[in-house]
């Protein structure tokens, strides 16, 4: 990239497009003369929405980012054996991770997410660390709630997430930064309960299995106990604006 990673993927603008790609609604940076619906030309996605009246979100950085965890990958190329909840960990070189604010988010303590920094070493009750691939459809509430259960996958109904972060990118999200005129592509990056991640047939294939005819309630207290995303990871693509 010609210009800096870290200066590029901390801008608040390209955050809150991010954001509006992945929850599939215009989210807006707040202040103090941010009206709550503005005439303006929006974008989700890419795809402009035109001169219209536009209901947003309204945001702080703070609300959903916790940047003091960000992790430039960019151009990160080495090849170190790291394990994360005693589970062989690939970083994920050439992507900027933008840390998601999870800190206190759940249940008993942030043991899963380990401890903070560069290592190569798992810690006690850390969690394993797996990728999911974003489609605007697919990611839809995530970041704010929780994954969804799917029907009709291959190795059965529940949560796919992968360790291999090239097999999470062929089902990315791409998406246009109006802000930046650049492409992106994103996947997010998530840490898995290793007693509740069934591993499949493919084994490069992680499962949470959800089964058929739970309520709301149950599918979220079971979700929330097996994976939960802790960042975007973001990466330009060499595509034409």
């Amino acid at each position: 990239m010609l210009e800096s990673s870290s200066i590029m993927f901390s801008d608040t603008d390209l955050r809150a497009e991010v954001l509006s790609s992945i929850l599939g609604q215009v989210v807006k940076l707040y202040d103090n003369q941010t009206p709550n619906v503005l005439s303006v030309k929006e974008s989700i996605g890419g795809q402009i929405l035109g001169k219209q009246q536009v209901k947003k979100e309204l945001f702080s950085d703070e609300k959903y980012f916790d940047p003091q965890y960000d992790r430039d990958f960019t151009h990160l190329s080495d090849s170190a054996e790291c394990m994360r909840g005693d589970k062989p960990y690939k970083r994920p070189n050439g992507w900027y991770r933008m840390a998601l604010k999870v800190l206190g988010k759940y249940p008993n303590g942030d043991t899963w997410l380990g401890t903070k920094g560069l290592r190569s070493h798992s810690v006690p009750g850390e969690w394993p660390v797996s990728y999911h691939g974003t489609s605007s459809d697919g990611a839809r509430g995530i970041i704010k709630s929780q994954y969804k259960a799917g029907d009709g996958d291959v190795y059965g109904r529940g949560i796919y997430s992968t360790p291999d972060i090239r097999v999470a990118e062929q089902y990315a999200e791409t998406f246009k930064s109006e802000k930046m005129r650049k492409s992106f592509k994103l996947v997010l990056q998530n840490r898995i309960n290793p007693e509740r991640r069934e591993v499949c047939r493919r084994s490069d294939y992680w499962l949470i299995p959800v089964g058929a005819g739970k309520s709301a309630s149950e599918e979220k207290e079971i979700v929330r106990g097996a994976i939960r995303p802790y960042g975007i990871l973001i990466k330009e693509i060499k595509k034409p604006y």
